[in-house]
């Protein structure tokens, strides 16, 4: 309990910045269709938020250092802020991709600058408990950022006006925080052709990941729409997804920790291409089939960037995990920028169940890959502990590093 009170302040941020930014994403779907917008618009909308994101992952350390935690946090709530208020002044798609960069930007600045919080304050006595807490406060966040959509009026001031609140609330648990802010943590270098040396697998492995989990989120709605649910289905639908993918983390970190990590990934991208089909045809068997196939494709696809950055781990030592997940982190971004644009495209041109055909494709390839992988090495004996990863920032790997370390 005193752990939980000693990090309220920063809980209590994720919770408020995770509702607000978390809600963006479907709200513009939602909107964006009201108003007109073509499917490849929307699906650029998405591609901008990671655009932001990555920008955001690299420039934070470096502002953090310029100015500090609180008034770089500051900078980054407003960015967010802005960038949600403005959305109904210019109805214009291209308007809001750039407003979405700024959505993006701030989630990855703040994030960054929480995570600092966090590592300078936990001991190795505290880091499990801390983490296990985070990831837990993090993940209902996003759960209840998926269930707000529900009650958001699309294409309305009121509702962009909300979401901006929420996140300038987030401003007011770390500025008014008597905790004295802690030194500034040096930015990891972004090595991204480190995590193909360790595994080229992993680094292909996260790329899968960021197309079904990116695609589906930003661009899902779409296709929630296409098969006649309503904007508060949606939501439902959106949060079957999060909820899948908060159940899958323990057993398939059990399976992880227990065998050959290549092989869970294979199996875990051959169910996910076995969701994809299901999804694809229980499109018209109602609402009660569509949240349930919604649920097994976050199943099986949301633990594979924990996977494989935990058999990327294997490889590396001590010293390189912050670079490592840094690399990784390059990788997820560079997926989810391209992949709801593609994934739009393909909806616009060959309907909604496109989305899943692509994401199948996507996973076909990891298989293929991991099995070519698995010819040319074998596993490391010295493995780590499985651990679940959040895609939060560049900085996560100095969380999780010491606990990776356990066996």
């Amino acid at each position: 309990m005193r752990l939980l009170i000693s990090f309220a302040a920063l809980f209590f941020s994720v919770i408020l910045l995770q509702l607000s930014s978390g809600g963006v994403g479907p709200l513009d779907v939602l909107s964006g269709l009201q108003l007109g917008f073509s499917r490849q618009q929307i699906g650029l909308l998405g591609s901008a938020h990671f655009f932001g994101f990555f920008i955001g992952c690299w420039w934070a350390p470096r502002l953090m250092g310029s100015i500090g935690h609180s008034r770089a946090f500051a900078a980054f709530t407003a960015a967010g802020a802005i960038s949600l208020m403005a959305h109904m002044m210019v109805l214009d798609p291209y308007a809001w991709a750039i407003m979405r960069i700024g959505s993006g930007l701030c989630v990855a600045g703040c994030y960054t600058v929480i995570e600092a919080w966090l590592q300078a304050k936990v001991t190795n006595e505290t880091r499990g408990r801390a983490m296990g807490i985070y990831r837990i406060v993090d993940m209902t966040g996003s759960l209840g950022a998926q269930m707000i959509v529900g009650v958001l009026v699309p294409a309305s001031y009121v509702s962009y006006n909300l979401l901006a609140i929420g996140c300038c609330a987030a401003l007011l648990p770390i500025t008014l925080t008597k905790v004295k802010q802690p030194e500034t943590p040096a930015s990891p270098r972004l090595r991204p052709r480190l995590a193909f040396e360790r595994s080229p697998l992993a680094a292909a492995g996260v790329v899968v990941a960021a197309v079904s989990s990116a695609s589906f989120r930003m661009v899902g709605p779409i296709y929630g729409q296409e098969v006649g649910l309503s904007a508060s289905q949606i939501a439902y639908f959106l949060a079957a997804f999060v909820l899948g993918g908060a159940v899958a983390q323990f057993p398939v970190g059990w399976l992880a920790d227990k065998y050959d990590r290549r092989w869970v990934l294979i199996w875990l991208s051959v169910a996910a291409m076995l969701s994809c089909a299901v999804t694809v045809f229980s499109a018209g068997t109602g609402t009660t089939g569509v949240m349930l196939t919604a649920g097994l494709f976050g199943l099986t696809t949301f633990p594979i960037y924990s996977v494989a950055a935990a058999h990327a781990h294997d490889f590396a030592s001590s010293a390189e995990r912050v670079e490592l997940s840094a690399a990784l982190m390059f990788y997820f971004a560079v997926g989810a920028i391209f992949a709801p644009f593609l994934a739009s495209v393909l909806i616009e041109t060959h309907g909604p169940t496109a989305l899943f055909i692509m994401v199948s494709v996507a996973h076909a390839v990891l298989v293929a890959f991991g099995l070519i992988r698995m010819r040319a090495r074998d596993t490391s004996k010295d493995r780590t502990r499985y651990v679940y990863a959040p895609r939060t920032s560049f900085l996560v790997g100095r969380l999780t590093g010491k606990s990776r370390d356990k066996h």
